[in-house]
């Protein structure tokens, strides 16, 4: 039977205002974040302090689901092919959403067409630490030991092409010395053979440095960022010292499938900057070695350009290190 052309257009009406109407009520029932690492990790706990505030705010429980596994890669495949009702988000880093591609001859998905960002949320330092019998307080004295030993020096990090491994490769480059990587399934459990003397140094995520930086078995030499931290506000960054170029943080934002409404996306990403607000909620991620990003870099449309330029930035890092592509 054939349906009246009138009769067509009110259904495909019906349609269009189904979407913003669902758009409207958004949530009406708990939302999964999908972190892509495991429990305990330093962006699994970012993620449930973040949960809490957004959980109250938008009337729903945010619930963590950890889905680990290829470097990150297998619960950001999971939210990229997800549903793009709202139900699902994504918790990315850098090591996702920028280095990932960038080390696969056909990445498993795109990461500007594929998502919907939700905006930045938080940030970790990447802080260069050596073990403490090392004779090595700055990053000058760091230079000058490394190149007269490079040969039996070891460096760890949270896998080969994580953020961690990149910032010491990229500090390596820039002092001309090649070392041992050693590569772990996560930077805490590298800080913890850096504190047993196995390692010499890492180029710790903010989480992950603060331990052995105070217990005393392992030394601060310098932020390998642009800016200081109010995380290690002592520490002087490696510009300061005499080294440009070597940059490095660890990212972290909310993610949506692509064709998730913009409501949806602008909802969540409100949440995100108000609970970011919050005192308590920035005393806890500081607390955890994790800083909340400035205030102007937490939109969506700050996220999709600054995303842009972060995978050319690793794509180049990714190139001259001259790791085969899997």
């Amino acid at each position: 039977m054939r349906i009246p052309f009138r009769l067509a257009l009110l259904a495909l009406g019906a349609l269009a205002v189904a979407v913003p109407a669902s758009a409207e009520t958004w949530p009406t029932r708990p939302v999964t974040v999908v972190v892509p690492f495991a429990a305990g990790s330093s962006t699994d706990t970012a993620a449930r302090i973040l949960n809490v505030g957004m959980s109250e705010i938008l009337g729903q429980q945010l619930i963590v689901e950890n889905v680990a596994g290829a470097a990150g890669m297998t619960g950001t495949i999971r939210v990229s092919r997800a549903a793009p009702d709202g139900y699902q988000v994504l918790f990315g880093t850098v090591d996702t959403l920028a280095i990932a591609p960038a080390l696969q001859k056909q990445p498993p998905y795109d990461t500007v067409k594929d998502f919907a960002p939700a905006g930045l949320v938080v940030e970790q330092p990447i802080v260069l630490i050596v073990r403490a019998d090392l004779p090595i307080k700055t990053l000058s004295e760091f230079a000058t030991y490394a190149k007269a030993n490079q040969a039996k020096m070891q460096f760890g990090s949270a896998g080969v092409g994580s953020g961690s491994h990149f910032a010491c490769a990229k500090l390596n480059a820039a002092l001309g010395i090649e070392t041992v990587h050693v590569p772990y399934r996560s930077s805490s459990l590298a800080a913890q053979d850096l504190m047993g003397g196995q390692l010499d140094y890492l180029c710790a995520l903010g989480a992950a440095a603060r331990p052995p930086i105070e217990s005393g078995k392992a030394r601060p030499i310098a932020l390998l960022t642009a800016e200081r931290s109010a995380l290690f506000p002592d520490l002087t960054t490696s510009k300061e010292q005499g080294l440009s170029g070597v940059d490095s943080y660890f990212w972290s934002s909310f993610l949506f499938p692509k064709g998730t409404p913009d409501e949806i996306v602008q909802k969540l990403s409100d949440a995100s900057k108000k609970t970011l607000d919050r005192p308590a909620t920035i005393e806890q991620l500081r607390r955890a070695g994790i800083e909340p990003v400035a205030a102007e870099r937490r939109t969506p449309a700050y996220q999709r350009d600054f995303t842009v330029s972060e995978m050319k930035t690793w794509a180049a890092q990714v190139k001259a290190s001259g790791l085969p592509l899997q």
